[in-house]
């Protein structure tokens, strides 16, 4: 507290026992009108706050509340009447610095008078409901300065000015305009917002004309990646003004508004503009400029939808270029290598432009199945994909980690197939080769292969995988006890022999290293095809083999397909010798040229007997043996322009033929239905049935299901039937309507099912 230099003459001390009239009030009340115009002028060291509270509080005491609160009401406005006229009278560039001024001087001297005042703030104020004394002054200020017309006006343009002069990259005073918004949202109080109607609403109003001005004519003269880089650099500006020296209440409002006038208006002609928009920049691989879109657009949550169905356009745009190229579809593993590719980039886009959203990735995913399951073409030559892989894709592969990954990108794309079950039998077909003709890279590979198969589709999908190889082990097994049960060379692939009549193949049982794959029929894919008739020396190994098989596993019976079994022959040709890897059919053909040199197509297919139905695989293997420049083992006689043999065609040991190659594979050449049956390409358009073998699979397992959910629940109504059995089985294909229903008929024939007599579209499950 300071103290009184010297008592003012007239004025004595009151004495708060002794009791005060009207006029005694009227001293006091002058005693303090008089301080406080000491402190309005600056010069309150010169009184003693002790004896200037102890009067106010003698007034508020013997009931002279209301002359104080309303005298200090009058002497504050009166006060602040000159600060307005001062503001008024000032030039606009010094306006916002007097405004400063007078406003922190206003409340420095609040403070004052509300700290001599306290007794009454305490006691009159709060039981006559008045506004307190600092507030009170807030609000005379507020009426009589910043809200005067012309200071009002000019204040809100300064303001505006300011601003403005900022967007355009000039310097402002921002601690000055901090201290001006300030003292709006000081002012606010009694439930008015001055702060909001003396600013904030013309402050956005004239934001949104601004932001709409120039958008506007941005988009049109820049592209895109521009745009957005503009857009993003104005909303981080307008964050850092609101930081700076605005209010946080205008914060979400200025977002909002810069969201709206920079995304919103124009998110549609961003996404689709011409060699600049969404669509170029997935074309173009512009990560940077697809994140920027997206964390911008993700401001409007609803803009993003539009993204994702460009991104779906694109992807299943490039995905048909892929299903469409004449090159790709002739190669299966160029054809999986482009899908590959097309989804690790997309893949891309959604890790590192779209920060792994669930919704780009459901997008992701809904666009790759549309395209990839157009028809059965994807599922056949993933297999094909698989089974190169497998016999030579691996090789170069240095680690574990490497062949993993690789068959992860395999996985990757049969967990999006819908035709699982066409990959499965044409994945059975290329493993089965692979296992006979021992031409895997790693079986540890393929081993890992089907563990991954049985995590994406479970035990069932992958039983029958799991028992070829389970045969394969078990064939080891009984080579080997077969071996050690004969002191003579055992049975193993192939036939070794010295030369011949005919100058073409020969052999003796005794020479023959034959090796034999017990399969069960379950497991390996094929139906049995009628034996051929082998040469006499490798059918007395086959009866061998079976004495000792059949010995050690009474009751079971043994099928020999040839077809799949491949020979080692030793040939003394006319001018070199070789050895020739060739087929068990095209073996027997070959080795008749060692009881005669010429024989025609007839007598071939009546000694051998090698089927030439369902497909002719005589004439097929035949035909590879004269047809190959490299592997010309046989020449045709007489008409040399046919390439197919006719009954009455003549063939001998080529004695022309030469190689420099010791060992000589003999290929097969492909027919039409071989193929089919084989997975072989077939053509542009791409094979777009299902085979016949998965179409009868497909019906059991369609009726299984329904059955099986009939049983648990009693009765049910079609379309829930069908809904419930489609869910079932989308795992393995997705069943169509036609499908299901065809099947229901078939059991209600067979009496599993019946319909209600009620309502003919529900079913009732018979016992």
């Amino acid at each position: 507290m300071s103290s009184l230099g010297a008592k003012k003459p007239g004025i004595r001390q009151f004495r708060s026992g002794d009791p005060m009239d009207e006029k005694e009030s009227n001293r006091t009340w002058e005693c303090l009108r008089h301080a406080i115009h000491q402190i309005h002028q600056h010069n309150a060291s010169s009184l003693s706050f002790e004896e200037l509270y102890r009067n106010a509080y003698n007034l508020v005491l013997h009931k002279y509340g209301e002359l104080l609160y309303n005298g200090v009401q009058g002497v504050v406005a009166e006060h602040l009447k000159v600060v307005a006229q001062s503001c008024i009278e000032c030039p606009d560039d010094r306006l916002l610095d007097e405004l400063k001024k007078q406003w922190d001087d206003h409340k420095t001297t609040m403070v004052m008078i509300r700290d001599i005042l306290m007794y009454m703030d305490r006691n009159f104020v709060t039981q006559y409901k008045k506004v307190p004394v600092y507030e009170m002054g807030l609000m005379i200020f507020r009426d009589k300065v910043s809200g005067h017309p012309r200071v009002k006006t000019h204040l809100l343009t300064l303001l505006l000015d300011n601003i403005s002069a900022e967007r355009r990259g000039e310097q402002v005073d921002r601690i000055l305009l901090k201290h001006t918004t300030n003292m709006l949202v000081e002012l606010g109080v009694q439930g008015k917002n001055v702060y909001r109607e003396c600013f904030e609403d013309q402050f956005l109003d004239a934001t949104r004309k601004f932001y709409q001005d120039e958008s506007k004519q941005y988009i049109s003269q820049n592209p895109c990646s521009d745009y957005l880089r503009k857009a993003e650099k104005r909303i981080r500006e307008e964050k850092a003004r609101v930081e700076n020296y605005l209010h946080e209440s205008t914060m979400e409002k200025i977002q909002e508004l810069c969201d709206e006038e920079w995304i919103s208006v124009h998110y549609k002609t961003l996404i689709h503009m011409e060699n600049s928009g969404c669509a170029w920049m997935f074309q173009c691989d512009k990560i940077p400029d697809l994140e920027r879109m997206y964390v911008l657009f993700s401001r409007v949550p609803h803009t993003l939808k539009e993204i994702q169905k460009v991104m779906m356009d694109c992807m299943c745009e490039a995905g048909r270029e892929v299903l469409s190229d004449p090159e790709k579809v002739k190669d299966p593993v160029s054809f999986i290598t482009a899908i590959l590719s097309l989804k690790q980039k997309f893949d891309r886009f959604v890790k590192e432009s779209f920060k792994e959203s669930k919704d780009f990735q459901l997008a992701l995913k809904q666009a790759f199945e549309s395209f990839l399951n157009k028809d059965t073409r994807t599922a056949q030559y993933l297999s094909l994909y698989v089974d190169d892989q497998f016999r030579k894709g691996l090789k170069g592969m240095s680690s574990d980690a490497d062949v993993d990954v690789a068959l992860e990108q395999v996985v990757t794309v049969f967990r999006f197939l819908q035709d699982k079950d066409v990959f499965e039998n044409f994945y059975k077909q290329h493993l089965s080769r692979r296992l006979l003709t021992g031409r895997s890279v790693s079986d540890e590979a393929e081993r890992s292969m089907i563990s991954k198969l049985k995590s994406e589709c479970g035990h069932q999908y992958t039983s029958k995988l799991e028992g070829m190889f389970q045969d394969m082990k078990l064939s080891e097994d009984i080579m080997k006890q077969y071996k050690n049960s004969f002191a003579s060379p055992s049975l193993s692939r192939g036939s070794r022999a010295g030369p011949g009549v005919g100058s073409a193949v020969s052999s003796a049982s005794s020479s023959i290293d034959m090796k034999v794959s017990v399969l069960t029929s379950g497991f390996w894919p094929g139906s049995p095809m009628n034996p051929c008739t082998l040469p006499p020396e490798v059918q007395e190994c086959i009866s061998r083999f079976e004495t000792f098989y059949l010995a050690k596993h009474t009751g079971r019976k043994l099928t020999w397909q040839p077809q799949y079994g491949a020979a080692d022959l030793k040939a003394q040709m006319p001018k070199t010798k070789h050895e020739l890897s060739v087929s068990t059919y095209q073996m027997c053909i070959l080795m008749l040229f060692n009881q005669q040199p010429t024989w025609t197509y007839q007598d071939i297919r009546l000694r051998t007997n090698i089927p030439v139905e369902p497909v002719d695989e005589l004439k097929r293997h035949l035909q590879s043996l004269y047809v190959n420049p490299k592997a010309k083992i046989l020449v045709k006689l007489g008409d040399g322009e046919k390439k197919e043999p006719e009954e009455n065609d003549q063939f001998m040991v080529n004695p022309q033929f030469e190689s420099k190659l010791l060992r000589i594979k003999v290929p097969l050449v492909l027919s039409k239905n071989t193929e089919s049956a084989t997975g072989a390409p077939q053509g542009a358009d791409g094979p777009s049935d299902v085979p016949a073998t998965v179409e009868e699979d497909r019906k059991h397992l369609v009726e299984a299901v329904v059955v099986r959910v009939m049983k648990s629940r009693k009765t049910l109504e079609h379309n829930q039937l069908v809904m419930e059995v489609t869910r079932h089985l989308t795992a393995r294909f997705q069943p169509s309507p036609t499908l299901i229903k065809q099947r229901i008929e078939k059991l209600i024939e067979r009496e599993y099912l019946e319909r209600s007599q009620a309502d003919r579209r529900v079913y009732n499950y018979l016992a």
